[in-house]
């Protein structure tokens, strides 16, 4: 594979003794990405039923398929700045999107001013994790960016898992008005640890209004393309997980909508380094091919869940499926991208994340209906699509092409 010929890579292969990772740029990329991961999910888990109380209840899958559609929309553009402007300028603008957004929440409170938010809203997502992929690439050694990768993931993960549960108790405990708000908070906070970030872009451009301007080539980094088939695929489940399991959790009893989500983050933060170094040792492959299978397992219990136990043992499966997926499919993004496109290749990756996730989304809230006796048979869509991706790696991808 070509990238084992780059001067920079040769040379951290070249000794064992390969430098840490933890140096105090990737500490203050992991509080900003725990912050901003906290901001975003803080609001998910009211967002159902915050829309049929508006009357809205039959859009119920355009919630997450609406912010992950501008998501994607926005990865060609945030990949080329990216690589351009550099990755702090792109960071902050896209938390500055989600410091934005949790003052209007409360403002517009309309079905379609609402869908209108969740639309702008995806920007946040679109901007922020691309770049902050990309810095993880500079800063840490070659042979440990699967360890980077479960490290980093770990700090979203513990947001995601923070976020939703206290979310949902600001929400009981003062207002859904509250709950946005303190979703800005957040926001804030994240921006304020990014600003404290040294830029790893060397040489970079000032911007202007034609890098705006996207190409064919902005769109799509052909050397990814594997990795990005992989994380379609798998993305599925999350969307149908995002958008069903807060009704799910009505329907069994769960007081609190964000449980399930803490169950789930709480897995998979304790495999996400050790998933994360094997994939270093063993190979990506080696490691998808179990979380994918895991992933269509823990899709089946969640669908057919009737208890609080089943439910959140079923989040623990999830979480761990979850944990070694994501972190090995970064590094390995990384890994295939060519150096000074690496932001390309992540707008890439990200881009088939956000298709995966808004399809999951959509299919399955039209699967739904709202109606809960369909909702197994929209997990079992989800279990499906993880088996496809099992199927992909283990009998059609080019396993030469995986740097072990």
């Amino acid at each position: 594979m070509f990238i084992f010929g780059h001067p920079k890579i040769s040379k951290c292969l070249k000794t064992d003794n390969t430098p840490s990772i933890i140096n105090l740029q990737f500490v203050l990329l992991c509080i900003s990405s725990f912050l901003f991961f906290s901001s975003f999910n803080m609001i998910i888990p009211e967002l159902p039923s915050y829309l049929e109380s508006m009357g809205g209840g039959e859009y119920k899958g355009l919630i997450i398929a609406l912010f992950t559609l501008t998501a994607g929309l926005s990865r060609p553009i945030s990949g080329k700045l990216t690589d351009r402007v550099g990755r702090i300028p792109v960071m902050i603008f896209g938390t500055t999107v989600c410091f934005v957004i949790g003052f209007i929440y409360p403002i517009l409170t309309t079905v379609w001013g609402f869908l209108f938010l969740r639309f702008i809203h995806g920007f946040s997502t679109g901007f922020k994790p691309t770049a902050t992929s990309a810095y993880v690439a500079d800063v840490v050694p070659f042979k440990r960016r699967g360890e980077a990768m479960g490290i980093l993931g770990i700090s979203g993960s513990l947001g995601m898992a923070a976020g939703p549960a206290l979310g949902s108790e600001i929400a009981e405990a003062f207002s859904l008005q509250a709950m946005f708000h303190a979703s800005s908070g957040a926001a804030l906070l994240s921006i304020l640890v990014i600003i404290w970030m040294k830029e790893t872009l060397e040489p970079r451009e000032p911007f202007r209004l034609s890098l705006l301007r996207i190409n064919r080539s902005d769109v799509l980094e052909p050397s990814v393309i594997p990795p990005a088939l992989v994380m379609l695929m798998t993305a599925f489940s999350f969307g149908v997980m995002l958008t069903l399991v807060p009704d799910l959790s009505d329907h069994i009893g769960l007081r609190n909508r964000g449980t399930f989500f803490t169950a789930f983050t709480i897995s998979s933060i304790m495999i996400r380094i050790t998933a994360g170094k094997a994939s270093d040792k063993y190979g990506r492959l080696s490691v998808l091919r179990v979380s994918t299978l895991l992933l269509a397992i823990s899709m089946l219990m969640i669908g057919f869940a009737e208890t609080k136990f089943m439910l959140l043992a079923a989040g623990v499966v999830f979480g761990l499926a979850a944990g070694m997926n994501s972190p090995t499919i970064f590094a390995w993004t990384i890994d295939m991208s060519v150096e000074n496109h690496r932001g390309r290749g992540m707008s890439t990756m990200f881009l088939a994340l956000e298709i995966g996730v808004g399809a999951g989304a959509f299919l399955s809230g039209w699967i739904y209906g709202n109606d809960i006796k369909n909702l197994p048979n929209a997990f079992v869509a989800g279990a499906v699509f993880s088996i496809f991706a099992f199927i992909y790696i283990q009998f059609f991808h080019n396993p030469k092409e995986v740097p072990v």
